[in-house]
């Protein structure tokens, strides 16, 4: 197999500087977390000034009330996605190594557990303020695939969560993968599906057929939507290394017969039905 596209060889690390003997660098895993929230709060801003897009004419918020619950949103982030890569992918390794698990600039975040921060936290001051829990929900899924977009393509710039091994004409070699194999670049993949298609089907439903109007069926779409993405993709995707040994090779956590669900898979499963259930309750009750 021989790789056709050249990975762009970039450099982690946007700029870094030394000070009393500590080296302190900025990340592009950093700035696309920086960047994802800062966009996607002022596009929930953007969405609380146009009160012909919600029920009633009235917005669910106020926009200082979003800026309140964006500090909420990134102690969900942080805290559930690190917890939930503890947690769902490597609870063996950090239960002999407890002092590793805040070490996040060593990489480590689950998605999964960054959504199940986020939504106990939104919860949390959708009570806590009287705000209708869908439609906060619904202004956080219109955001949310833009900072998944961010996301991937600093997964990229860092060389991680490549694809399996493949002889497509876009194959690439990683220079992180110690095998040097040609590989899907997947974090493309999952930037594209993710991030940009679900974004603009999002905002299309939003703005064209005023899909805010009935609480719920925006964030049923986002749930329906990334899980599908994340299913589809994570066929391509090689699995963390913990699931992989030599009578399954494909990494697969529950599997019969040849064929199986990655870790991913199995935890995407759930968001399909619950993004489907939320969109069927949603309409009807409308």
């Amino acid at each position: 197999m021989q790789a056709i596209w050249s990975y762009p060889d970039i450099s982690p690390e946007i700029f870094s500087i030394s000070l009393f003997g500590f080296e302190f660098a900025l990340r592009w895993y950093a700035m696309a977390y920086i960047v994802a929230l800062i966009v996607g709060w002022r596009l929930v801003v953007r969405l609380m000034k146009t009160p012909r897009l919600w029920p009633g004419q009235t917005a669910p918020m106020t926009p200082e009330q979003v800026e309140e619950l964006l500090t909420w949103v990134i102690f969900g982030v942080i805290l559930g996605g690190r917890l939930g890569f503890v947690l769902f992918y490597k609870p063996m390794h950090y239960l002999q190594n407890p002092l590793e698990i805040p070490i996040l600039w060593q990489g480590g975040m689950a998605f999964h557990g960054g959504l199940l921060g986020v939504m106990l936290a939104l919860i949390w001051f959708c009570r806590k303020h009287g705000i209708i829990l869908l439609s906060a929900a619904d202004a956080l899924a219109v955001a949310t695939p833009l900072g998944l977009f961010f996301g991937r393509m600093a997964n990229f710039i860092n060389g991680e969560l490549w694809g399996r091994a493949t002889d497509v004409p876009w194959a690439m070699i990683f220079p992180t993968d110690p095998m040097g194999l040609p590989r899907h670049p997947s974090q493309l993949y999952e930037a594209a599906l993710e991030g940009l298609v679900l974004m603009v089907v999002i905002l299309w439903l939003v703005f064209g057929r005023h899909w805010l109007k009935r609480p719920g069926q925006i964030t049923g779409v986002f749930f329906a939507g990334y899980g599908l993405a994340r299913i589809f993709v994570e066929l391509f995707r090689q699995a963390d290394a913990q699931f992989v040994t030599p009578d399954n090779p494909a990494g697969w956590v529950i599997h019969s017969g040849g064929v199986g669900l990655s870790q991913g898979q199995l935890l995407s499963l759930p968001m399909v039905a619950f993004g489907v259930a939320l969109i069927v309750i949603a309409r009807r009750k409308a």
